[in-house]
């Protein structure tokens, strides 16, 4: 099984960068994982709606030119939300269909949907808001999660 993740902009803080490199040692001990990042756009001081859609189109399209075959998940406050039990489940049915697994993680300001026409699933993992670097974390932790329960491992309580 492959697993790539495609965000946008970098980690900068060491805790998080820490925490996901944790969580991708654990995970590559069940498939072959990959972070792909691309450049994150900035803002003017005084931006318009216009601007910030001109943002989101630039970086999806960023994001869908790195997207490789597979199934691809886009994380999406408005997608179907899955416990961590349906999430192993996907993944089994995923595993059916394509040996790769591609998550998208959109920019501060969302994605383009015109822009990301690679698009099989979308998965919420809450209607909060969070940073794109946390939500990085919280998805490597979820797919190790997901590969334990597959795995019957305990880490999963």
């Amino acid at each position: 099984m492959n697993i790539n993740i495609y965000c946008v902009g970098n980690i900068k803080e060491k805790f998080y960068v820490d925490a996901i490199n944790e969580y991708t040692k654990r995970i590559s001990r069940f498939a072959k994982i990959n972070i792909t990042e691309v450049k994150e756009e900035q803002l003017c001081k005084n931006f318009s709606n216009a601007d910030i859609l001109n943002v989101k189109k630039k970086e999806s399209a960023r994001l869908n030119e790195k997207i490789s075959n597979g199934y691809t998940i886009l994380l999406d406050v408005n997608g179907c939300g899955l416990s961590s039990e349906e999430l192993a489940k996907k993944f089994k049915e995923v595993e059916n269909i394509s040996s790769t697994t591609n998550f998208v993680i959109g920019g501060s300001y969302g994605v383009d949907y015109n822009e990301l026409n690679k698009i099989d699933f979308k998965l919420s993992f809450s209607k909060m808001t969070f940073p794109h670097q946390l939500m990085r974390v919280i998805l490597c932790e979820q797919v190790y999660r997901a590969l334990t329960i597959n795995n019957n491992i305990t880490y999963h309580k």
